[in-house]
């Protein structure tokens, strides 16, 4: 996508997946996901969003689902 906003955060998320997928246990990989919740909030919370364009929505969907993950890896480790 060619939103600055998005190509900024995209990398610092993908890091942070990578990171959650090399981390051994569930209390580091549920830190990382709570970082990464501040991150994907910068998506959310974006005040160039346009529900009118494509690139808004589609950054919209994925910050979304990116946000779902860490909430369900923060809340697999409090089950663990």
């Amino acid at each position: 996508m060619g939103c600055p906003t998005f190509q900024k955060q995209e990398s610092i998320i993908r890091d942070m997946t990578d990171r959650i997928n090399r981390a051994e246990g569930m209390s580091e990989k549920a830190g990382i996901a709570e970082e990464m919740q501040k991150e994907v909030a910068v998506l959310l919370s974006c005040l160039d969003y346009d529900e009118e364009k494509a690139v808004c929505r589609n950054c919209c969907f994925i910050a979304n689902l990116r946000m779902k993950t860490a909430n369900l890896i923060i809340r697999a480790n409090k089950l663990a």
